[in-house]
């Protein structure tokens, strides 16, 4: 690798395509971000305003019906709604800072997904919640990486396995390391059976609709937390120990489903932000040097330079894509790592960065117990 193997480091060269996949991954975003504001705006406002339209007239015919001015009307709406956050509703939800409540609690806290229903009102409920919720969410977030490094484990074992059984196939089954697509649609199929059967649980406990339910499960797995919808709030539940139990268990797998998901996605998001940039800049890297990145990696050195975090082609992209994830977080997330002087592991993977850093790991070691 150009980098590392040369012993020129972290070179000013590698520093611009670092600074220029960044930007552009920023302006995305941006875009990203806008669009979505837009299809939203489109989308919600109208129901806003007939909501509001709708209040506004009820509040004036109460207000009416009761000779209440609006200003006392409103005072006493204040109180409610100061009530309501403290977690007394009018239909009797159970109390939110009972021991099971504040389990509940603590668990949307260290999972970072925190809905909202139920927030500390005392001063050391608030101091207590920054230190307990430092050690808890770093704690959670090691926990989420170690789950992905056994999950990467058992997809390469069952990949290793359909390998040997699948006749004149004998380099597949050595290798035993699950392409970026298996380990995609594994996570993809798993955390849409997850979802959907938690949704037809949540549906009959809670009597959701299963749109609304499905909507809940991935807003709490992927850990947005909006807070609309919260599982195990009511005062009643048929089996409500078996019930909690079960809810507990599905919010805990499928935030580490979702997260493992998260980590895979964004693995596809860098390499096409990198087959955007070879596509812009590949022209004049070929008019100047004559060894631009190529379908064949080309050029002016060894093939393993493609692995060294420059782009990829158009043709490059669909057999990057079938490299193991561990190669492709060399190629990708090599560029992240400001140690470069340090040598290559003689087994060919990368330390990686965080949750891939962990996944790298596991797959060298799988790929050794052969």
């Amino acid at each position: 690798m150009a980098g590392r193997g040369s012993g020129g480091g972290y070179g000013p060269g590698r520093a611009n395509e670092d600074n220029a996949r960044f930007l552009l991954l920023g302006a995305l975003l941006a875009l990203y971000l806008l669009g979505g504001a837009a299809v939203f705006s489109a989308l919600e406002r109208p129901h806003e305003r007939q909501a509001r339209q709708r209040w506004e007239e009820r509040l004036a015919g109460f207000g009416r019906r009761h000779n209440l001015s609006r200003d006392a009307l409103r005072g006493f709406l204040r109180h409610f709604e100061e009530a309501a956050a403290a977690g007394v509703r009018v239909d009797g939800a159970r109390p939110r800072w009972d021991f099971p409540g504040a389990f509940y609690f603590v668990g949307t806290v260290v999972s970072t997904i925190g809905f909202g229903m139920a927030t500390p009102a005392t001063v050391g409920g608030k101091l207590f919640l920054i230190v307990y919720g430092l050690l808890g969410c770093s704690s959670t977030l090691l926990f989420f990486n170690l789950f992905l490094e056994r999950l990467i484990t058992a997809i390469a074992h069952v990949t290793r396995w359909c390998g040997a059984r699948r006749p004149g196939s004998p380099g597949r089954a050595a290798a035993g390391k699950p392409s970026v697509r298996v380990v995609l649609l594994a996570l993809g199929a798993g955390s849409l059976a997850l979802c959907g059967g938690a949704a037809a649980l949540y549906a009959a406990a809670e009597g959701w609709g299963y749109l609304d339910a499905f909507y809940f499960c991935f807003v709490a797995f992927s850990t947005i937390g909006f807070g609309d919808l919260v599982s195990g709030q009511q005062a009643r539940y048929d089996g409500r120990g078996l019930y909690r139990a079960a809810n507990f268990v599905l919010l805990l797998a499928g935030v580490c489903c979702l997260y493992s998901l998260f980590n895979v996605v964004s693995v596809l998001v860098r390499q096409a932000v990198n087959w955007a940039l070879g596509r812009a800049a590949g022209a004049g890297c070929r008019r100047g040097r004559g060894n631009a990145v190529g379908p064949g990696g080309g050029g002016g050195g060894r093939g393993a330079r493609r692995l060294s975090g420059e782009a990829v082609s158009m043709k490059g992209l669909p057999a990057a894509s079938r490299a193991s994830p561990a190669v492709l977080q060399k190629q990708l997330y090599e560029a992240a790592d400001s140690r470069a002087s340090a040598p290559p592991a003689d087994d060919g993977f990368s330390g990686g960065v965080g949750a891939f850093a962990v996944m790298n790991g596991r797959l060298a070691e799988t790929s050794a117990d052969r």
